[in-house]
């Protein structure tokens, strides 16, 4: 069975938000804010020398893939989604084209993208990559910089430190970094169920044919969601948190949902979705022919916060008594 077959069967999978930004947690210099966890570098205005002290910091010791995977299994997801390289720029697994990685800029030194591909092979789950292609706040040609973000109140682009943007040329960003990375990630992992884009802003109908062409030539099996942009994409992906009403019988949907208010770890998000809501909109989706990519976001220790972990094992509980 192809993975388009098998993707419109799977209905459930566990989406993981997990990077440097799981250390502040959504606290800056004494503020907390309102926003998502993940971005705290943007709307904090962070200088790159200054967020790129976080690597020196993280080293989450209860890091356990087996665990993570099991969990999702025993609650009956089919596959997980997981952030190899978010806006902030740094890549969950060891990358030969930058350093700015978790293997090689940490004091923890795994890679966790390669422990995770192990256990899901292992206990029979499929594994999804996202990969943020334009937006890379860690560098100077990171795309968004026509995009001012009406809630953040702030452009998707780091133009504190890298201000002139008559100098960005997303081009650049694409060869040095984005089609290698992408590149090691699709030769080094097994096969992928799908490498999730996001945030293509800026990106021409050129740049993203580029990408999705170059997953296709590296594993042709492999999905693309709708965010790589410009129309092009195997899947289609609503926006965060949207819960569609429309039927869709034709073609892969999916929607991705966050437990509480936030993607990325934050220590004070406690706006927590009760089981009875989460399996309705499980429910909802599903009989609508829509995925449920349903988030966690582990802590700076590699946990899975402790009310993501009951909700789970809540749904899994009541799946064994149907």
């Amino acid at each position: 069975m192809n993975n388009k077959e098998w993707y419109k069967n799977a209905q459930f999978g566990m989406f993981i938000h997990w990077g440097l930004y799981s250390l502040p947690a959504g606290e800056w210099q004494g503020k907390r804010n309102d926003f998502p966890g993940e971005w705290v570098m943007t709307y904090n205005r962070i200088p790159i020398k200054e967020y790129e002290k976080l690597a020196t910091a993280f080293n989450p010791i209860y890091f356990n893939a087996e665990e993570w995977v099991l969990l999702a299994k025993e609650a009956g997801m089919k596959y997980i989604v997981f952030t190899s390289k978010h806006q902030e720029g740094f890549a969950m697994f060891k990358s030969d084209v930058d350093s700015y990685n978790v293997v090689d800029a940490t004091p923890f030194g795994r890679d966790v993208v390669d422990e995770l591909a192990k256990a899901c092979r292992k206990h029979g789950l499929k594994l999804g990559l996202y990969y943020s292609q334009e937006l890379d706040f860690h560098e100077e040609h990171g795309g968004g910089v026509n995009y001012i973000d009406p809630w953040l109140g702030c452009e998707w682009a780091n133009n504190w430190d890298f201000p002139d943007k008559s100098k960005k040329d997303l081009n650049i960003l694409l060869e040095k970094k984005v089609k290698p990375q992408l590149r090691e990630l699709l030769t080094k992992y097994g096969d992928l169920l799908c490498i999730w884009c996001d945030d293509p802003c800026d990106s021409t109908i050129e740049q993203s044919t580029e990408i999705y062409n170059l997953i296709k030539e590296l594993q042709p099996d492999c999905l693309v969601p709708s965010r790589v942009g410009n129309g092009l994409g195997d899947i289609h992906s609503f926006g965060d948190n949207i819960i569609p009403e429309e039927e869709y019988k034709e073609g892969l949907w999916e929607a991705c949902v966050t437990m509480n208010k936030t993607w990325g770890y934050k220590t004070y998000d406690n706006n927590w979705k009760s089981v009875d809501e989460i399996l309705k909109i499980k429910e909802h989706l599903n009989s609508r022919g829509v995925n449920l990519l349903l988030n966690v976001g582990p802590d700076y220790l590699g946990r899975i916060p402790a009310p993501s972990v009951e909700i789970l094992k809540e749904i899994a509980k009541r799946n064994n008594n149907k």
